[in-house]
């Protein structure tokens, strides 16, 4: 069976580093999507899953540098890990403003650190076969993974109807900034995976736990937050709702969703076909986080 991949496309690939954000959440109300509660907690799951998440990305990735033979890929790594770590932090500061609002995640976060740390963490292998066999096939789920936060990053950035809704703007820079960055980052855990090993049955294997983990949390998450809303009565989350909103175009549509499977599992898939570079530093370069943290790095040098 060929393992043959598509080459990258070189125009999308752009040095990375690490933006030392912060973010205030003083006025940021509890429906930051005003009269949406469902957008709102569908998109703050986020805020349960990528901590933990992204710390184990940058685990497994500080495992897999020794692996690397590649300077280039090398640096790009090294540069997806400090974004990654920074993206955990800024996730990870919105969880006192939800305690605060009355809505508190701990019940939720407990399972996702189970599954990252746990499920997904190190084993006690014997050195050799089995222990690398271990770290390949983490490598192959973070580039399914990658996959999907590009994709989601890449609809962010374009989601215009958040700003028609009259999102809040603190919010939406945090998710915009973020997926910036990971349409940025878009090929490296990908790029790392066909390094490092590059099986296409392993690459079909781990995007089915990958996509079933994933859409599991994620409904389970929005089921929490409504459950949870100290402001609803009987709330619910559900498909039919995520594919209304997804219409609306406040979430990302079913069909897009769906279509991207296919992308990935072809042999000839590479996350530079996705998305635009060219737009996610254009966000970047306007973004009001990003742009205090340069000025702040500017002033400390």
């Amino acid at each position: 069976m060929s393992n043959k991949q598509a080459g990258p496309v070189e125009s999308e690939r752009v040095a990375l580093k690490a933006r030392n954000v912060s973010f205030s959440w003083a006025d940021t109300p509890l429906h930051w999507v005003p009269g949406d509660p469902f957008t709102t907690h569908t998109i703050n799951v986020l805020h349960l899953l990528l901590p933990a998440g992204e710390r184990w990305f940058v685990h497994v990735y500080k495992q897999a540098l020794p692996l690397i033979r590649d300077e280039r890929l090398r640096e790009d790594v090294i540069g997806f890990i400090g974004q990654e770590a920074m993206h955990s932090q800024a996730h990870d500061e919105v969880l006192p403003h939800l305690r605060e609002q009355g809505l508190d995640p701990t019940p939720y976060t407990a399972q996702v650190d189970w599954f990252f740390e746990k499920l997904l963490g190190d084993r006690t292998l014997p050195p050799g076969r089995a222990r690398r066999w271990w770290l390949l096939e983490r490598i192959a789920l973070i580039a399914a993974i990658e996959h999907y936060t590009a994709f989601l990053g890449d609809w962010v950035l374009n989601a215009a109807e958040l700003d028609r809704k009259g999102a809040d703007p603190t919010m939406l820079d945090l998710l915009r900034w973020h997926g910036a960055e990971e349409v940025e980052h878009r090929s490296v855990a990908f790029d790392l995976f066909v390094h490092v090993d590059g099986d296409y049955r392993r690459r079909v294997r781990t995007w089915a736990l990958a996509f079933g983990a994933l859409m599991f949390l994620w409904q389970r998450g929005a089921r929490f937050f409504m459950e949870n809303d100290p402001t609803l009565v009987d709330g619910k989350a559900s498909f039919v709702e995520f594919y209304r909103s997804g219409r609306r175009g406040t979430l990302p549509a079913t069909g897009a969703l769906l279509k991207s499977i296919p992308r990935y599992l072809s042999r000839a898939y590479h996350p530079s076909q996705e998305a635009s570079t060219a737009q996610a530093v254009a966000y970047l370069a306007t973004s009001p986080a990003a742009l205090a943290a340069e000025q702040h790095e500017k002033e400390a040098s």
